[in-house]
């Protein structure tokens, strides 16, 4: 089929990739380049990199609203257009122009986690699963009918690793649908708005760690942690990004007792670090202090002076 792919973080990278090798893609729309990380110079996005690499037209307009951009699109003649977080809304005008409609690639078990953040929103929430579904689009935010569904076990699986892995099944996922679709053999489901939820951004901040939070929301804010979003916290008056904790009131492989620690003081007991949290502690595994390299918690309470005292304090960062 004669395909328009409209995506642009590595999500929608993976499901590009996977696309071009089995369609033909007439155009990659993404998101025009930006400043991404910390560098001042503006970088293009995964998904134009992606489409330089196979050779694929790029077009990076700043809205789909302009008529203009409208009969560019339309003079592409697509069969079907393939959206994958993109970070724009497709106006009705552009979701008519192709004849078997536009359909997204949405990293949630519809209809559960409509909206920005919903890898996220299923960790932060303690779900056992995460999934991607193919949609039909619409209008509304993400309130069309699904035809293919796949999804996986959350588990341990941070927030970048889980992405990875329903970008992979939704690429497979796409496949599946398109062939589908093509042959005119869809069985769409329409989702039930009982069951929506919806997942707001996450917002700057949001994920830092804080003494007044229970330890499991504190673990859950880690694990759902990313560049973008860091999980972090001031440690005896050192800033530091947390990449690896778990509530202690878990039993661990050793077998070993969770520490009595206060709320907002640090323990450091049988060379392992825990951070004293509302209802009990939370353990830390790898850490990042400003400034430096990412080291495991052991490592960085070895530079902690009087550690063992039960008197250091750590708590929430702001701004």
């Amino acid at each position: 089929m004669d395909v328009v792919f409209m995506g642009t973080p590595d999500f929608a990278a993976t499901i590009l990739e996977e696309l071009a090798n089995h369609h033909t893609v007439r155009a990659v729309y993404t998101r025009p380049d930006a400043v991404r990380g910390r560098g001042k110079e503006l970088a293009p996005s995964p998904v134009k990199e992606m489409a330089l690499r196979y050779g694929l037209e790029v077009r990076t307009p700043r809205t789909l609203r302009d008529a203009d951009v409208q009969r560019e699109l339309a003079a592409l003649e697509p069969d079907v257009v393939v959206v994958a977080a993109y970070g724009a809304i497709l106006p009705k005008e552009v979701l008519d122009i192709p004849r078997l409609g536009c359909v997204n690639v949405h990293a949630s078990l519809l209809p559960r986690w409509r909206g920005a953040a919903p890898v996220e929103r299923a960790i932060l929430a303690g779900d056992e699963e995460a999934g991607v579904c193919v949609m039909r689009m619409e209008e509304g935010l993400d309130t069309g009918d699904y035809c293919v569904c796949r999804s996986v076990e959350i588990g341990d699986r941070g927030a970048v690793q889980l992405t990875d892995e329903l970008a992979n099944l939704g690429a497979h996922a796409l496949l599946t649908a398109l062939a589908h679709l093509e042959a005119g053999e869809v069985d769409w489901i329409a989702q039930d708005e009982a069951l929506v939820t919806y997942a707001h951004k996450i917002e700057k901040g949001e994920l830092f760690l804080d003494p007044a939070a229970p330890a499991l929301d504190s673990a859950r804010r880690v694990q759902a942690s990313s560049k973008a979003h860091p999980a972090r916290c001031e440690v005896a008056g050192k800033r530091v990004t947390v990449f690896e904790a778990w509530d202690a009131s878990r039993e661990d492989a050793d077998g070993l007792p969770a520490p009595d620690v206060r709320p907002g003081f640090v323990a450091f007991v049988h060379k392992r670090l825990y951070l004293g949290c509302a209802d009990g502690a939370l353990e830390l595994g790898q850490v990042q202090p400003d400034g430096k390299q990412p080291m495991d918690a052991r490592a960085f309470a070895a530079g902690l002076q009087n550690v063992k005292s039960g008197n250091l304090e750590w708590g929430r960062l702001h701004g």
